[in-house]
């Protein structure tokens, strides 16, 4: 899956209407609100908007001829490949109607023009795990977290030996696993949280 990394912004002039988009990573809904309201302007005359996360979207033309800003949005994340994104496009009119085409035109435009000066990151499934292990396999233990990619996150000792926390990508997971089970002689497990 293609997110942002971070969030963009991006201003237009088209036939006299200023257009400002912005685009920002967004791991669920209650993020999409959030951030509509950081950068949405009350006294524009449209703040439109589209998300996408995973399989699910929603847009808003905000008072313009349906369809012409929140489905061209929609479809420039779309064209992009990118999910957990959200984009808002304010227009400020400037007293020079558009049209249709015009419209669907700017908004997709705004969108995509934002969203390429954004860098794109790739997000893989993760999962968290629990691997316990003797003292004397501390170094092979740690080698096959480092095979893998994977990122502790907690780290006990106790008198039977270690206990770590480690987050692994899904795809690395049976990897690990195997890693663990030649290095330390089949005597460290590996369990998921």
């Amino acid at each position: 899956m293609r997110t942002l990394q971070g969030p963009v912004r991006a201003e237009f002039s088209i036939r006299q209407s200023r257009f400002i988009a912005h685009a920002a990573p967004v791991p669920d809904q209650v993020a999409t609100l959030e951030f509509f309201a950081a950068v949405s302007d009350p006294a524009a005359t449209h703040n439109c908007w589209a998300w996408k996360l995973d399989h699910s979207h929603r847009c808003n033309d905000d008072g313009e001829p349906a369809s012409t800003a929140g489905r061209p949005i929609l479809a420039a994340i779309e064209g992009k490949q990118l999910s957990q994104v959200m984009v808002v496009v304010t227009r400020h009119f400037g007293g020079i109607l558009l049209g249709v085409g015009g419209l669907i035109r700017a908004y997709s435009g705004s969108a995509a023009k934002c969203l390429d000066q954004g860098v794109i990151i790739e997000l893989y499934p993760s999962c968290e795990c629990v691997i316990r292990a003797g003292f004397e396999w501390t170094g092979q233990v740690h080698s096959a977290l480092e095979a893998c990619a994977a990122k502790k996150t907690k780290e006990e000792f106790t008198t039977d030996g270690m206990r770590l926390e480690v987050e692994v990508r899904e795809s690395d997971l049976r990897k690990l696993q195997m890693l663990l089970r030649d290095s330390t002689r089949g005597t460290a497990s590996l369990a998921r949280l």
